[in-house]
């Protein structure tokens, strides 16, 4: 079986014992919901009520139920079926007439989705590419299944994250502290290894290149921290406000787009 193969579902095993505690530990946490947010003020400006939109890794459905209740309909994947058990289940019991399928598609395997050119925009949030072993296959399918002029929206982890390099640091723990910095590393994820890797900005570009161009970037979580430091932003509400606050003002700036905790890279799809 090939490694990319074996990664993947390495990978998808992770999640699978993360997804009962995920909505907890991310999705509702102070700085989850503060870097969502950063991120649906994009989804909002890129995406019109009436498209139909794909979303890759989608987890326990949070951003698919967003965009429904803009008026859009989802085709939301992802590799994990316990992932997917939860965001069918928020489905039923909070939006059971919005118009997401759910589907267990791996980003790897894309190309089972049938159809040319039937999305308007696609989206990736919070590192689901950081755990691909080779982008180009999912950006040649992105490109058959997305039309020419669509949006594509993908939120990565960076290479150089200095809220991670100074929290460690300060720790002494430099191993973690600049943990990103090789491009690759291995997480521990509920007891699971998982390749994860740290594309910069010009890889991104180059690895969606011909099918898409870069047409934004901007940090995601550039002042607001990362969520393991959820702790601290407990205690400390009023001055994370005031960061996500900073982080709007900030986060586009050339020299601070690629040093949060996530770069969002917007993408049109190019007529190729």
């Amino acid at each position: 079986m090939p490694m990319a193969t074996l990664e993947a579902r390495g990978a998808a095993a992770a999640f699978d014992r993360m997804a009962p505690s995920y909505d907890d530990a991310f999705t509702r946490s102070l700085i989850g919901t503060a870097q969502r947010k950063a991120v649906w003020d994009v989804l909002r400006r890129k995406f019109r009520p009436g498209d139909r939109i794909l979303e890759l890794n989608c987890g326990t459905g949070e951003d698919a139920l967003f965009l429904a209740r803009q008026g859009m309909s989802i085709v939301a994947c992802d590799a994990s079926t316990k992932m997917l058990e939860v965001a069918k289940l928020r489905k039923a019991g909070t939006s059971p007439k919005a118009l997401v399928d759910f589907q267990h598609v791996r980003n790897e395997e894309l190309e089972l989705l049938g159809g040319h050119d039937s999305f308007d925009g696609a989206l990736s949030n919070f590192s689901g590419l950081n755990c691909v072993a080779d982008l180009r296959p999912v950006a040649r399918a992105l490109g058959r299944l997305v039309r020419a002029g669509g949006n594509l929206v993908v939120c990565v982890s960076t290479r150089i994250c200095l809220w991670e390099i100074a929290w460690y640091a300060l720790r002494a723990n430099f191993t973690k502290a600049f943990r990103r910095v090789g491009g690759e590393t291995i997480a521990h994820l509920d007891g699971i290894d998982v390749t994860v890797r740290y594309p910069t900005i010009r890889e991104m570009r180059r690895g969606f290149a011909p099918w898409f161009r870069v047409s934004a970037v901007r940090a995601v979580g550039l002042f607001v921290p990362p969520s393991y430091v959820e702790s601290w932003a407990q205690k400390h509400r009023t001055i994370l406000r005031v960061l996500e606050g900073i982080d709007r003002i900030f986060s586009a700036w050339p020299v601070f787009r690629g040093i949060g905790d996530h770069v969002l890279i917007e993408f049109v799809r190019a007529d190729v």
